[in-house]
Protein backbone atom coordinates (compact mmCIF):
# COMPACT_ATOMS: atom_id res chain seq x y z
CA UNK A 1 0.00 0.00 0.00
CA UNK A 2 1.41 3.42 -0.95
CA UNK A 3 1.94 5.98 1.79
CA UNK A 4 2.74 8.74 -0.70
CA UNK A 5 6.45 8.67 0.17
CA UNK A 6 8.84 10.06 -2.42
CA UNK A 7 11.63 7.81 -3.61
CA UNK A 8 15.31 8.60 -3.19
CA UNK A 9 17.04 10.56 -0.47
CA UNK A 10 15.61 13.59 1.29
CA UNK A 11 19.20 14.83 1.65
CA UNK A 12 18.60 17.57 4.22
CA UNK A 13 21.17 20.38 4.51
CA UNK A 14 22.89 18.83 7.53
CA UNK A 15 23.38 15.48 5.74
CA UNK A 16 26.39 14.68 3.56
CA UNK A 17 29.55 16.48 2.51
CA UNK A 18 29.60 20.29 2.58
CA UNK A 19 30.41 21.27 -0.94
CA UNK A 20 29.10 24.69 -1.97
CA UNK A 21 25.29 24.42 -2.07
CA UNK A 22 25.88 20.63 -2.10
CA UNK A 23 26.81 20.80 -5.76
CA UNK A 24 29.14 18.21 -7.35
CA UNK A 25 32.81 18.15 -6.34
CA UNK A 26 35.30 18.09 -9.22
CA UNK A 27 38.83 17.15 -8.17
CA UNK A 28 40.31 17.19 -11.68
CA UNK A 29 40.89 20.80 -12.67
CA UNK A 30 41.36 19.75 -16.31
CA UNK A 31 37.82 18.32 -16.43
CA UNK A 32 35.65 21.26 -15.34
CA UNK A 33 32.38 21.26 -17.25
CA UNK A 34 30.12 23.85 -15.69
CA UNK A 35 28.75 27.36 -15.86
CA UNK A 36 30.13 28.25 -12.41
CA UNK A 37 33.08 26.79 -10.52
CA UNK A 38 33.65 27.48 -6.84
CA UNK A 39 37.27 27.64 -5.62
CA UNK A 40 38.31 27.94 -1.99
CA UNK A 41 41.33 30.13 -1.23
CA UNK A 42 41.97 29.49 2.49
CA UNK A 43 44.94 31.85 2.83
CA UNK A 44 45.04 34.44 5.63
CA UNK A 45 48.74 35.17 6.09
CA UNK A 46 48.16 38.59 4.56
CA UNK A 47 46.18 39.84 7.57
CA UNK A 48 47.38 42.68 9.77
CA UNK A 49 45.27 41.91 12.85
CA UNK A 50 42.97 38.96 13.50
CA UNK A 51 43.61 35.83 11.48
CA UNK A 52 40.98 33.15 10.88
CA UNK A 53 39.77 33.75 7.31
CA UNK A 54 41.61 30.57 6.34
CA UNK A 55 38.47 28.84 7.59
CA UNK A 56 36.22 31.05 5.46
CA UNK A 57 35.78 28.56 2.60
CA UNK A 58 34.73 25.80 5.00
CA UNK A 59 32.38 28.11 6.87
CA UNK A 60 30.71 29.49 3.76
CA UNK A 61 30.40 26.05 2.21
CA UNK A 62 28.74 24.67 5.33
CA UNK A 63 26.38 27.65 5.51
CA UNK A 64 25.53 27.26 1.83
CA UNK A 65 24.01 23.84 2.45
CA UNK A 66 21.07 25.72 4.01
CA UNK A 67 20.16 26.75 0.45
CA UNK A 68 20.57 23.31 -1.12
CA UNK A 69 16.94 22.17 -1.05
CA UNK A 70 16.33 20.76 -4.50
CA UNK A 71 18.16 21.78 -7.66
CA UNK A 72 15.08 22.98 -9.56
CA UNK A 73 15.90 26.58 -8.71
CA UNK A 74 14.73 29.19 -6.24
CA UNK A 75 11.49 31.04 -6.93
CA UNK A 76 11.49 34.75 -6.02
CA UNK A 77 7.94 36.02 -5.69
CA UNK A 78 9.00 39.68 -5.78
CA UNK A 79 10.69 39.30 -9.15
CA UNK A 80 8.43 36.43 -10.31
CA UNK A 81 11.57 34.61 -11.41
CA UNK A 82 12.93 31.15 -10.67
CA UNK A 83 16.65 31.73 -10.21
CA UNK A 84 19.36 29.10 -10.72
CA UNK A 85 17.25 26.43 -12.42
CA UNK A 86 18.81 23.03 -12.91
CA UNK A 87 20.20 24.07 -16.28
CA UNK A 88 22.75 26.33 -14.51
CA UNK A 89 25.59 23.96 -13.69
CA UNK A 90 27.52 24.80 -10.52
CA UNK A 91 30.48 22.72 -9.39
CA UNK A 92 32.89 22.96 -6.46
CA UNK A 93 36.52 22.32 -7.36
CA UNK A 94 37.79 22.35 -3.78
CA UNK A 95 40.61 24.50 -2.45
CA UNK A 96 43.87 25.80 -3.81
CA UNK A 97 46.76 24.32 -1.85
CA UNK A 98 48.17 26.72 0.74
CA UNK A 99 51.84 26.64 1.72
CA UNK A 100 52.17 28.05 5.22
CA UNK A 101 54.28 31.24 5.46
CA UNK A 102 54.78 31.30 1.65
CA UNK A 103 52.57 33.98 0.14
CA UNK A 104 53.92 33.69 -3.39
CA UNK A 105 53.48 29.91 -3.58
CA UNK A 106 50.00 30.07 -2.08
CA UNK A 107 48.94 32.88 -4.40
CA UNK A 108 50.37 30.98 -7.39
CA UNK A 109 48.24 27.96 -6.50
CA UNK A 110 45.13 30.16 -6.29
CA UNK A 111 45.94 31.70 -9.67
CA UNK A 112 46.30 28.21 -11.16
CA UNK A 113 42.79 27.36 -9.96
CA UNK A 114 41.24 30.51 -11.42
CA UNK A 115 43.04 30.00 -14.72
CA UNK A 116 41.67 26.44 -14.87
CA UNK A 117 38.13 27.75 -14.38
CA UNK A 118 38.57 30.41 -17.05
CA UNK A 119 40.05 27.85 -19.46
CA UNK A 120 36.88 25.78 -18.96
CA UNK A 121 34.85 28.91 -19.82
CA UNK A 122 33.11 28.82 -16.46
CA UNK A 123 32.51 31.75 -14.10
CA UNK A 124 35.10 31.71 -11.30
CA UNK A 125 33.77 32.27 -7.78
CA UNK A 126 36.55 32.34 -5.20
CA UNK A 127 35.89 32.15 -1.46
CA UNK A 128 38.69 33.53 0.72
CA UNK A 129 40.76 33.80 2.70
CA UNK A 130 41.90 37.34 3.30
CA UNK A 131 41.65 40.03 0.63
CA UNK A 132 45.16 39.36 -0.63
CA UNK A 133 43.71 36.35 -2.50
CA UNK A 134 42.20 38.85 -4.93
CA UNK A 135 45.71 39.50 -6.26
CA UNK A 136 46.16 36.07 -7.88
CA UNK A 137 42.53 36.14 -9.01
CA UNK A 138 43.12 39.33 -10.98
CA UNK A 139 46.48 38.02 -12.24
CA UNK A 140 44.60 35.12 -13.82
CA UNK A 141 42.61 37.53 -16.01
CA UNK A 142 45.62 38.86 -17.93
CA UNK A 143 44.51 37.17 -21.16
CA UNK A 144 40.76 37.75 -20.71
CA UNK A 145 40.38 41.27 -22.06
CA UNK A 146 39.62 44.51 -20.22
CA UNK A 147 37.78 44.38 -16.89
CA UNK A 148 36.39 46.92 -14.43
CA UNK A 149 36.53 46.05 -10.73
CA UNK A 150 33.59 46.60 -8.41
CA UNK A 151 34.92 46.48 -4.85
CA UNK A 152 32.52 46.30 -1.90
CA UNK A 153 34.57 46.89 1.23
CA UNK A 154 35.09 48.98 4.35
CA UNK A 155 38.72 49.63 3.41
CA UNK A 156 40.35 51.05 0.29
CA UNK A 157 43.09 48.37 0.14
CA UNK A 158 45.21 50.69 -2.01
CA UNK A 159 48.54 50.59 -0.16
CA UNK A 160 51.47 50.30 -2.56
CA UNK A 161 54.13 49.00 -0.20
CA UNK A 162 54.67 49.04 3.55
CA UNK A 163 57.87 47.66 5.08
CA UNK A 164 58.42 45.66 1.91
CA UNK A 165 54.94 44.12 1.94
CA UNK A 166 53.26 44.33 -1.46
CA UNK A 167 50.95 41.31 -1.44
CA UNK A 168 49.06 41.59 1.86
CA UNK A 169 45.37 42.26 2.35
CA UNK A 170 45.92 46.04 2.25
CA UNK A 171 47.43 45.93 -1.25
CA UNK A 172 45.04 44.18 -3.69
CA UNK A 173 43.30 47.17 -5.24
CA UNK A 174 46.63 48.90 -5.83
CA UNK A 175 48.02 45.77 -7.47
CA UNK A 176 44.85 45.55 -9.60
CA UNK A 177 45.04 49.20 -10.67
CA UNK A 178 48.54 48.57 -12.02
CA UNK A 179 47.25 46.01 -14.52
CA UNK A 180 46.85 47.33 -18.07
CA UNK A 181 43.65 45.31 -18.50
CA UNK A 182 41.99 46.80 -15.38
CA UNK A 183 40.31 49.88 -16.79
CA UNK A 184 39.07 51.30 -13.48
CA UNK A 185 37.65 50.61 -10.05
CA UNK A 186 34.36 51.42 -8.33
CA UNK A 187 34.96 51.20 -4.58
CA UNK A 188 31.83 51.15 -2.39
CA UNK A 189 31.53 51.22 1.40
CA UNK A 190 34.88 52.82 2.19
CA UNK A 191 34.52 54.50 5.57
CA UNK A 192 35.69 55.67 8.97
CA UNK A 193 39.18 54.94 10.29
CA UNK A 194 41.04 53.36 7.40
CA UNK A 195 44.46 51.80 6.89
CA UNK A 196 45.03 53.89 3.75
CA UNK A 197 46.45 57.41 4.15
CA UNK A 198 45.17 60.45 2.26
CA UNK A 199 47.85 59.94 -0.37
CA UNK A 200 46.36 56.54 -1.11
CA UNK A 201 42.98 58.09 -1.90
CA UNK A 202 44.63 60.66 -4.17
CA UNK A 203 46.57 57.91 -5.91
CA UNK A 204 43.45 55.76 -6.35
CA UNK A 205 41.45 58.63 -7.83
CA UNK A 206 44.34 59.57 -10.12
CA UNK A 207 44.26 56.00 -11.43
CA UNK A 208 40.54 56.21 -12.13
CA UNK A 209 38.88 55.02 -8.94
CA UNK A 210 35.36 56.09 -8.01
CA UNK A 211 35.20 55.96 -4.20
CA UNK A 212 31.94 56.11 -2.24
CA UNK A 213 31.26 55.65 1.45
CA UNK A 214 28.24 53.82 2.84
CA UNK A 215 26.48 57.13 3.53
CA UNK A 216 27.20 58.38 0.01
CA UNK A 217 25.80 55.17 -1.50
CA UNK A 218 22.69 55.50 0.67
CA UNK A 219 22.25 59.11 -0.39
CA UNK A 220 22.54 58.19 -4.07
CA UNK A 221 20.42 55.03 -3.90
CA UNK A 222 21.09 51.71 -5.57
CA UNK A 223 20.02 52.77 -9.08
CA UNK A 224 22.28 55.83 -9.23
CA UNK A 225 25.15 53.95 -7.62
CA UNK A 226 24.97 51.12 -10.17
CA UNK A 227 24.86 53.64 -13.02
CA UNK A 228 28.27 54.98 -11.97
CA UNK A 229 29.95 51.90 -13.43
CA UNK A 230 31.10 52.59 -17.01
CA UNK A 231 28.58 51.52 -19.65
CA UNK A 232 29.60 48.34 -21.42
CA UNK A 233 32.30 47.44 -18.89
CA UNK A 234 32.95 43.79 -18.14
CA UNK A 235 32.88 43.64 -14.34
CA UNK A 236 34.82 41.63 -11.78
CA UNK A 237 33.21 41.79 -8.32
CA UNK A 238 35.27 41.57 -5.13
CA UNK A 239 33.33 41.54 -1.86
CA UNK A 240 34.98 41.96 1.53
CA UNK A 241 32.47 40.84 4.13
CA UNK A 242 33.58 43.73 6.38
CA UNK A 243 31.68 46.01 3.99
CA UNK A 244 28.62 44.91 5.96
CA UNK A 245 27.77 46.22 9.40
CA UNK A 246 29.30 43.94 12.06
CA UNK A 247 25.85 43.81 13.66
CA UNK A 248 24.99 41.34 10.88
CA UNK A 249 28.52 40.21 9.94
CA UNK A 250 30.74 40.05 13.04
CA UNK A 251 32.75 37.10 11.74
CA UNK A 252 35.60 39.00 10.15
CA UNK A 253 39.10 40.07 11.06
CA UNK A 254 38.72 43.86 10.77
CA UNK A 255 35.11 44.81 11.55
CA UNK A 256 34.09 48.41 10.88
CA UNK A 257 30.82 49.78 12.24
CA UNK A 258 28.48 51.72 10.00
CA UNK A 259 28.47 49.17 7.22
CA UNK A 260 25.93 48.09 4.65
CA UNK A 261 22.86 45.99 5.29
CA UNK A 262 21.96 43.03 3.12
CA UNK A 263 19.50 44.51 0.62
CA UNK A 264 21.61 47.61 0.00
CA UNK A 265 24.28 45.43 -1.60
CA UNK A 266 21.94 42.84 -3.09
CA UNK A 267 20.07 45.51 -5.06
CA UNK A 268 23.30 46.98 -6.41
CA UNK A 269 24.56 43.53 -7.43
CA UNK A 270 21.25 42.78 -9.15
CA UNK A 271 21.43 46.01 -11.15
CA UNK A 272 25.08 45.45 -12.07
CA UNK A 273 24.27 41.89 -13.18
CA UNK A 274 21.48 43.20 -15.40
CA UNK A 275 23.60 45.90 -17.03
CA UNK A 276 27.04 44.31 -17.26
CA UNK A 277 28.77 41.06 -18.07
CA UNK A 278 30.08 39.76 -14.74
CA UNK A 279 33.29 37.83 -15.40
CA UNK A 280 34.35 36.77 -11.91
CA UNK A 281 33.63 37.06 -8.20
CA UNK A 282 35.57 36.71 -5.01
CA UNK A 283 34.19 36.99 -1.50
CA UNK A 284 36.76 37.33 1.24
CA UNK A 285 37.52 37.93 4.92
CA UNK A 286 34.87 35.64 6.42
CA UNK A 287 36.44 34.41 9.67
CA UNK A 288 33.83 32.06 11.14
CA UNK A 289 35.35 31.68 14.61
CA UNK A 290 34.42 35.28 15.52
CA UNK A 291 30.74 34.56 14.90
CA UNK A 292 29.38 31.61 16.88
CA UNK A 293 25.92 32.17 15.38
CA UNK A 294 27.15 31.40 11.87
CA UNK A 295 25.21 34.35 10.46
CA UNK A 296 28.26 35.87 8.74
CA UNK A 297 28.84 32.69 6.75
CA UNK A 298 25.12 32.45 5.95
CA UNK A 299 25.15 36.05 4.72
CA UNK A 300 28.11 35.26 2.47
CA UNK A 301 26.52 32.12 1.03
CA UNK A 302 23.16 33.81 0.50
CA UNK A 303 24.77 36.79 -1.21
CA UNK A 304 26.77 34.58 -3.57
CA UNK A 305 23.84 32.36 -4.53
CA UNK A 306 21.49 35.27 -5.14
CA UNK A 307 24.13 37.09 -7.20
CA UNK A 308 24.72 33.98 -9.30
CA UNK A 309 20.97 33.81 -9.85
CA UNK A 310 20.92 37.40 -11.08
CA UNK A 311 23.92 36.84 -13.40
CA UNK A 312 22.49 33.81 -15.14
CA UNK A 313 18.96 35.18 -15.34
CA UNK A 314 20.46 38.17 -17.17
CA UNK A 315 22.08 35.68 -19.55
CA UNK A 316 18.67 34.13 -20.24
CA UNK A 317 19.25 31.07 -18.10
Amino acid sequence: MSHGYETGRLDLPFVGISTFAKRPYISDWTAIEADVAILGAPFDAGTQWRAGARFGPRGVREASTLFSFGHAGAYDHEDDVTYLPGSVRIVDIGDADIVHTDTRASHANIETGVRAILKAEALPVVIGGDHSVNIPCINAFEDQGDIHILQIDAHLDFVDERHGVRYGHGNPMRRAAEKPYVTGLTQLGIRNVSSTAKEGYKDARARGSDILSVRQVRSLGSQATARRLPAGARVYITIDIDAFCPSIAPGTGTPSHGGFLYYEILEILQLVSQRHEVVGIDLVEVAPDYDPTGSTSILAAQLLLNTLGFIFHARGR
